[in-house]
């Protein structure tokens, strides 16, 4: 059955966390679309509404161990030294103080809730992925330049598309199913100035959850644990991305589920029989028969690059109170 996560709004598409440091304040407008499809997606009006729906443009500024992030009715600024994040309520003029430690609870938390509203049928296909994870696994990769070009944000793009498959070790994708990530991206010359917009990220997640990419803290920890396959097969699309030559100014990310020979012959065998009940299950099974399932689309644009910061840009307006 078809899972999903909702991202937050301030999703950084996963080739920039391969950069290295860059030293140099940045300040960017960027927009972050996400597609939900399945149980995560029906439990998406509690933590995106609209904007999730819909796409969000936000406004991100860094410099040094300080980043702001702030969009039409929300903001966020996160500081490393003081392993503090500060949420905005821009219309209403507060902001609250949320730990890194406590963070990482909130991840906790999220994975045992998933656990306890997931179904029995998706309850046992999160037994089989975490079984197939355990397994020895095979992670396949493939990049081409497709030679097409256009100008995002001031800057001459090329672009790249990047497949990443994790499936069993000595089975093919069809035969043994699995995961595939497919990253189609759109790379502009080397912009320093958004090395350090990555550098900041990594940081970031490495002082919350090294295998998140981005991500809210709740739902990244939600779908890790619907989909064991999608750690390893983010690793490797760091890994490989960060060999390519560029900054990324728009990526779409597609995630997909693929069922094994057994899981879509047990599907078949469960469809039901003849008269109006078989009809019925027919018709409710025909969208899970497709070998290939959806599980989240995340579509990332950098709309405009400035290479200067103010002052205030990184802090909590002195009008604002603070909401415990």
């Amino acid at each position: 059955m078809n899972r999903v996560l909702k991202t937050c709004a301030l999703v950084l598409p996963l080739l920039v966390l391969c950069a290295t440091p860059a030293a140099a304040d940045v300040k960017t407008r960027d927009r972050t679309q996400v597609k939900l499809e399945g149980f995560l997606g029906r439990m998406m009006g509690m933590f995106g509404g609209k904007g999730a729906r819909e796409g969000i443009v936000t406004t991100n500024a860094v410099s040094g161990d300080r980043k702001a992030e702030m969009g039409d009715a929300n903001g966020r600024i996160v500081d490393l030294r003081e392993e503090k994040v500060y949420e905005l309520d821009l219309k209403r003029k507060t902001y609250q103080v949320t730990t890194f430690d406590e963070l990482r609870r909130r991840m906790r938390e999220a994975q045992e809730k998933a656990a306890r509203e997931a179904s029995k049928e998706e309850r046992e296909e999160q037994r089989e992925q975490a079984e197939q994870a355990a397994a020895e696994l095979e992670v396949d990769f493939d990049v081409k330049e497709t030679g097409q070009t256009k100008t995002l944000a001031g800057h001459s793009t090329r672009e790249v598309v990047m497949t990443v498959a994790v499936r069993p070790k000595g089975r093919t994708l069809e035969e043994g199913g699995g995961l595939v990530m497919t990253s189609n991206t759109w790379l502009a010359p080397v912009i320093p100035q958004m090395q350090e917009i990555a550098e900041f990220e990594m940081r970031y997640w490495k002082a919350i959850a090294p295998e998140t990419a981005g991500m809210s803290a709740e739902m990244m920890a939600t779908v890790m644990a619907m989909y064991p396959l999608l750690k390893p097969a983010m690793e490797r699309l760091k890994t490989e991305s960060s060999k390519l030559e560029g900054t990324p100014l728009a990526t779409t990310s597609v995630f997909e589920a693929v069922k094994s020979k057994e899981q879509a012959a047990q599907q078949s065998q469960a469809k039901g029989g003849g008269g109006l009940s078989g009809r019925l299950a027919s018709r409710i099974m025909r969208k899970e028969e497709q070998p290939r399932a959806t599980i989240f689309t995340v579509s990332h644009e950098t709309l405009e690059v400035t290479p200067s910061v103010a002052e205030a840009d990184l802090q909590i307006p002195a009008d604002f109170k603070e909401r415990k």
